[in-house]
């Protein structure tokens, strides 16, 4: 069975009442359920965690090798100012999905530079909690491939 670590941010814990007309209503509990779904049909097993610390975002993904044959991330506003996590990933042996509720190139300019990309085998962005699901999909496809 595979298992993939989904890692979230800052500020997603505030998920549902965060500018719901940019993120929207559901609550990174909803949103985890919907993981839980969807990996059960697709026969895998996750491990959904949130931190708004970077440092301890860094440890989990450092930890992730070995133990997880993928890794989703939102980094949050992480993606556009944290080469640490960028170096933390960029080490992974294993396929990594960034993903975002919302599309960030669409928003601030601040925001169009994702140090994630990058190393990313892909970009899931602007499609709503459903992104996540999206993102599983795909983590599952390129472990399998």
């Amino acid at each position: 069975m595979h298992r993939i670590l989904i890692l979230n941010g800052p500020n997603l814990n505030m998920l549902g009442t965060r500018e719901p007309d940019i993120y929207g209503h559901d609550t990174l509990e909803d949103i985890n359920a919907l993981c839980l779904e969807k990996a059960r049909e697709l026969g895998c097993k996750i491990d959904f965690r949130q931190s708004n610390h970077e440092g301890e975002l860094i440890e989990w993904v450092q930890e992730a090798d070995g133990i997880f044959d993928a890794l989703i991330i939102n980094a949050a506003a992480y993606t556009h100012s944290s080469i640490a996590i960028h170096d933390a990933l960029k080490m992974l042996g294993m396929p990594v999905i960034e993903v975002h509720l919302s599309d960030p190139k669409k928003r601030e300019k601040f925001r169009h530079v994702s140090y994630i990309e990058p190393i990313a085998s892909a970009v899931i962005a602007g499609e709503g909690a459903q992104g996540y699901t999206q993102a599983l999909e795909k983590a599952c496809e390129l472990i399998t491939s």
